[in-house]
């Protein structure tokens, strides 16, 4: 299946869309160029924390880039799946947290 909305060729596309608005796109490619950079966590590091976000956010570029760019600085196919399921535990309980929410309204409604 070819049709479908994420086109993988549209990540090789990213530096483009300043096309719109340049000003603006090569702020935020110098501030994401910082952010990657190696500081108080190593450019490895953050790859690898981006991974986590990236299926956080279900970005599938994301997802594709730092699959690559992740396995390219070292980590292993296990580290890159526990870091998966990491962020798919805090994703969890992020939403399960909210529980308590729910919880205390059915309680004061039920009062």
């Amino acid at each position: 299946m070819d049709n479908h909305y994420y086109n993988s060729d549209d990540l090789k596309k990213f530096g483009n869309v300043g096309e719109f608005q340049k000003e603006l796109a090569d702020k935020f490619f110098s501030y994401y160029g910082e952010v990657f950079k190696d500081s108080a966590l190593s450019a490895r590091e953050k790859s690898l924390i981006a991974l986590a976000v990236a299926h956080t956010v279900q970005c599938p570029y994301c997802i594709d880039a730092y699959s690559s760019d992740a396995f390219e600085k070292g980590w292993s196919e296990a580290q890159l799946m526990e870091a998966v399921h990491v962020a798919t535990a805090i994703r969890g309980g992020s939403s399960l947290v909210h529980s308590v929410q729910m919880m205390n309204k059915v309680k004061e409604i039920a009062m």
